[in-house]
This record gives C-alpha cells, structure tokens and sequence, in this order.
C-alpha cells in the first residue's frame, strides 16, 4: 500500500505518530500485536482498509 500510495515508511510514521523503529517492525511483520489505534490510523493515513495490509499465517 505504501508504493501504491507513493509513501515513505518514514513518512507514513510521522502522520500516524509512531517511531521509524516500529514501523519498521510493523512493517517486517515481527510485531507480536498491534492497537487497533494504529491501524486505524494506518488505514486512513492510506486510504484502504485492513485487509489491504494484514494476512493471516498459519504457524
């Protein structure tokens, strides 16, 4: 969603109030959770909806 938004990582943090650090976590899809705060902020800061950027993965 961030290419499709033509967005920077960096970027998108700042707009929804988060550290690069996390993003980057959020990210690389090593969060153990995340607020629903921060998707939602995620979400409109990208105009989509959470299943644009969330999957689920059977371990």
């Amino acid at each position: 969603m961030l290419v499709k938004r033509n967005m920077k990582s960096k970027e998108l943090a700042e707009i929804i109030g988060i550290t690069t650090a996390n993003m980057s976590i959020l990210k690389s899809g090593k969060a153990k959770a995340v607020r629903f705060s921060t998707l939602e902020a995620i979400c409109k800061a990208l105009d989509c909806q959470p299943s644009d950027i969330l999957e689920y993965v059977n371990e």
